[in-house]
């Protein structure tokens, strides 16, 4: 495996070619051991690894303070690599019920301060709001990022989940590193207009979801039994009907994957990585076998006989059920 670098756009830092998503070693996915995080952050950087994404509210809080711990123990040379990307603005109840977002200039430094604390760093690498806030322009929100980067706490100011109109609002107001948002073979929403649109303003993707949840990973079953705790257990596309047919997707994904001699897992991360070099996936491993596992996609090459494959075998809206329950559909703007 050779660790390749992309840019996150034209005003952006320059990132490994695969990103670590950290949000499952805190919330949403089930129990999590500690020790194999940290030891799969640790993991990461030494193969190259140098984007790892957190959001302030992932176990309100956990997600930073273990990746603050992770880069303190790490060698310096791979501590200095870490670029830290960080979502905020969404509100948590002490249950861990979800109550909104808050992008209100003196809440955006507010949770600045917090996650600099939490993460025990002296600025964040990509900052951006997890959602838009309804009841505040988006220009509000950037401009108090912009604040941000002018008193070096920020590098970089990022977008998440936004649609066409809201980046070019955004844009207009600040430079835009890049935009996250899901992108996989089974959501692919973003290809009409939303990348039309970053690309005219030279914003990166940084890609989460590429497996899905790790729906279209291969390594999913219909029998498998899920907590309460975990996402997937409400999410549309791993219910009844849905997963059995989402499920018939992958195996048809595995066929493809067989013939290349590697896994579902590597062919579906290889695929977004051949959508441009704008486009960096987050992996959301949280083990080191996972780990490894999705770095094997940077040796594969897709040529055209099996782009052309992949598409058939999974065409643009193929999937069944929406990426997200109702209520949080709503928040999106692609």
């Amino acid at each position: 495996m050779t660790m390749r670098t992309r840019t996150l756009g034209t005003t952006g830092p320059q990132v490994s070619a695969l990103g670590l998503g950290c949000m499952g070693m805190s919330a949403l996915y089930g129990e999590a051991d500690r020790a194999e995080s940290i030891a799969t952050l640790h993991a990461a950087l030494e193969a190259g690894v140098t984007l790892l994404d957190t959001g302030d509210f992932y176990g309100m809080g956990h997600n930073e303070m273990l990746i603050g711990e992770a880069l303190r123990a790490a060698p310096a040379a791979r501590r200095e690599q870490a670029l830290v990307s960080v979502k905020f603005g969404a509100l948590r109840g002490p249950d861990g019920s979800w109550l909104g977002y808050d992008g209100r200039p003196a809440a955006v430094k507010n949770f600045a301060a917090h996650s600099l604390q939490r993460l025990g760093v002296d600025h964040i690498d990509v900052y951006r709001i997890a959602r838009l806030d309804p009841d505040v322009p988006i220009e509000e929100t950037v401009g108090a990022i912009a604040e941000l980067v002018e008193a070096g706490y920020v590098r970089h100011i990022g977008l998440s989940e936004v649609g066409a109109d809201t980046i070019r609002r955004a844009a207009a107001t600040a430079p835009i590193s890049d935009l996250q948002i899901e992108y996989s073979l089974i959501s692919r929403g973003i290809e009409n207009e939303i990348l039309p649109t970053t690309r005219e303003l030279g914003i990166g993707i940084t890609a989460y979801g590429v497996l899905s949840r790790g729906l279209i990973s291969g390594h999913f079953t219909a029998d498998r039994q899920l907590g309460a705790g975990d996402f997937r257990a409400m999410s549309p596309r791993f219910q009844g009907d849905n997963l059995r047919h989402n499920l018939n997707l992958v195996e048809a994904l595995r066929k493809i994957a067989e013939q290349k001699g590697v896994s579902v897992a590597q062919i579906a991360i290889a695929w977004v990585l051949s959508r441009g070099e704008d486009i960096v996936p987050l992996v959301g491993a949280r083990r080191r076998d996972r780990l490894t596992e999705a770095l094997g996609a940077l040796d594969v090459t897709l040529d055209s006989s099996d782009l052309a494959a992949i598409e058939e075998a999974v065409p643009p809206g193929a999937a069944a059920g929406d990426r997200y329950p109702a209520a949080q559909m709503a928040h999106l703007e692609s």
